[in-house]
């Protein structure tokens, strides 16, 4: 999902209030230039080299790339849809997809022939709204793995076999909790799982922490819910009920935060969304492992000193093990003053001329098998394992992926869920508070 703060929900919601008022085209777009912005820096010089064999296609355009940070980007975007200022493409997260569709402020894309089976199972579908109409070409897609500190785990006594073969339940936390309590050490030295350990003194946890979740967990609780049986929605996509008041998630959700009430996991206030993600818990050497996502192979491959792994997620009470699927998408905006040459761009895109490129770099797997294929061999050329993260899509017997909830008010939602798991986190809150939660989004959601 990458890097994330609550810009994006309340820029949408912004938005809601004065959609439709702006008139005019994106600025620095013309007949003859195609504008694109995208967020991630990492991906910057792919995306360069696509644009390089698309004007070399079709003489006469020009592709202007603007790359912006996380926060920056959504909190601009939403300022462009406002002033008219908008790019004519844009690189569309699944988080705000919803909202931005059900204001019209996307441009539908039915005519480029997008199919489902060119692109990895789901991808594709995914960006099709209720109105039946495609407002977003598969781009990439990520998984969620457990990266772990190898030397960590070895002192521990843990071997990667072990580490493949964990698996999970609310009411012990099984073999995985075991292993977080064996990889947690306080400042006497002595581990989660001994006599006199002293949870208030930690010094290297178990399991980082990366706050806690929003409203779709994605490196947090996510894939123990799933494995779990639950899901987000009463629909797969565009559902019309939310779900964080059953009591299968909440128990998911108060053995997970348990963690730190354990001293396995950081508490709340030593999370920063800026400064102290579970990226840099682990560089630091303060946690042993950390589940996140593709998008931070090589974040974590470049910890110098540092010889980290990945592992599988923990198979569930189901019998499954889960992670969450999720797929960027490239999107026109509707005030586009060159939706022509915008279309061809999002098509050169999304094709395998552009992806195997894309994947070429090594820095995320593209939306086409073919494009994907190319990612793990350029993976594997910086020696670096992926197969926690592909495998998942490759096994459907043994695990379950899912998506992002896909839903209207995606943007209020999450406004309300973040305060709510953090009360429940840092605060002690009883989890049957998110029964009102769960109340006040449905209601949002019936409207």
């Amino acid at each position: 999902m990458r890097i994330r703060t609550l810009v994006a929900a309340t820029g949408a919601l912004a938005l809601s209030l004065v959609s439709g008022c702006a008139q005019g085209g994106a600025a620095g777009s013309s007949a003859n230039t195609v504008t694109y912005w995208l967020w991630d820096a990492n991906q910057l010089p792919a995306y360069q080299a696509c644009a390089k064999g698309f004007e070399k296609e079709n003489p006469g355009l020009k592709v202007k790339i603007t790359q912006l940070g996380w926060s920056d980007y959504w909190t601009k975007l939403t300022a462009g849809f406002i002033a008219g200022t908008q790019p004519d493409v844009f690189t569309d997260h699944i988080q705000n997809f919803g909202q931005y569709a059900d204001l019209k402020v996307l441009e539908p894309l039915d005519d480029l022939g997008i199919k489902d089976s060119d692109y990895q199972p789901g991808l594709a579908a995914n960006w099709v709204g209720k109105d039946g109409h495609r407002y977003g070409a598969p781009k990439d897609w990520d998984t969620v793995a457990l990266f772990y500190n190898s030397r960590m785990t070895k002192d521990a006594g843990l071997t990667a076999e072990q580490l493949n073969s964990l698996s999970w339940n609310p009411k012990d936390g099984g073999t995985f909790e075991k292993a977080i309590a064996r990889l947690t050490i306080d400042r006497n030295g002595k581990r989660g799982d001994e006599p006199g350990f002293d949870r208030n003194n930690v010094k290297v946890y178990g399991l980082a922490t990366n706050g806690g979740g929003f409203g779709d967990g994605q490196t947090q609780w996510s894939n123990f819910a799933a494995s779990a049986g639950w899901s987000y929605l009463d629909k797969p996509r565009w559902g019309t009920k939310y779900q964080y008041d059953s009591k299968t998630f909440q128990s998911v959700v108060q053995w997970y935060f348990g963690l730190a009430k354990k001293g396995y996991m950081p508490p709340l206030s030593d999370y920063n969304v800026q400064s102290n993600q579970a990226n840099t818990q682990v560089a630091a050497g303060k946690a042993a492992t950390a589940f996140d996502g593709a998008w931070m192979i090589s974040t974590y491959a470049g910890f110098k000193g540092r010889d980290i792994k990945t592992a599988l997620t923990p198979v569930g009470p189901t019998g499954k093990r889960a992670t969450m699927m999720n797929g960027l998408a490239d999107s026109v905006t509707k005030a586009s003053k060159n939706k022509a040459g915008a279309k061809k761009w999002v098509a050169y895109l999304a094709s395998d001329k552009c992806q195997k490129v894309v994947g070429g770099y090594g820095v995320v797997f593209p939306a086409t098998k073919a494009g994907t294929e190319a990612a793990v061999a350029a993976y594997r050329e910086k020696g670096i394992d992926v197969s926690s993260f592909t495998e998942p899509v490759a096994d459907k017997k043994n695990f379950r992926t899912f998506s992002y909830p896909i839903a209207s008010y995606s943007a209020d939602m999450t406004a309300l869920m973040s305060p709510a798991m953090e009360d429940i986190y840092g605060n002690g809150k009883p989890v049957s508070s998110l029964d009102q939660t769960n109340d006040q989004i449905n209601l949002i959601l019936s409207q």
